[in-house]
């Protein structure tokens, strides 16, 4: 399922339904469970699957055809959390990367258009960059915390 490579990351893909989002939520919270290291902490697990399911959800629905989603999380070295990437066929960026307007209103009752703005407000840093096949959009979070005592 998940491929571990170099240093701690794990690579897979998803289909292109949307399917790929509940799967894309375990795998992450997986992730971040499984290659943490005992003095190492990685990001809140919470954070991590809200915003992977909002890139995942939004590769699924602006890249055409049927190619797999690449989902990539990877720790960060000291102090420590995380790189989440989903990586799609599409090469044009995401229209709304850039910060939001904070004078324009959000309608409380519009279904789509907060995915990037929960990104840019709930990530350490974000953005896209062109790849061999299309492009890869992603997050960062700070490591959490480690809790004194016994580890999980």
């Amino acid at each position: 399922m998940f491929e571990v490579s170099g240093p701690p990351a794990w690579r897979t893909e998803l289909p292109h339904t949307t399917a790929a989002v509940p799967i894309a939520r375990a795998l992450v919270r997986t992730a971040l469970t499984e290659i943490e290291g005992p003095e190492q902490a990685a990001a809140d697990c919470d954070t991590a699957e809200l915003l992977t399911a909002e890139l995942v959800a939004n590769a699924v629905q602006h890249t055409p055809g049927d190619s797999p989603i690449e989902l990539v999380v990877e720790l960060l070295p000291a102090p420590g959390g995380c790189q989440i990437e989903v990586h799609d066929d599409r090469p044009a960026g995401p229209d709304d990367m850039p910060c939001p307007d904070p004078a324009v209103p959000v309608d409380p009752w519009q279904e789509h258009g907060r995915g990037m703005l929960l990104i840019r407000a709930l990530s350490s840093d974000c953005g896209h960059r062109p790849t061999a096949h299309g492009k890869a959009v992603w997050f960062t979070l700070p490591a959490v915390p480690l809790p004194a005592g016994p580890r999980r």
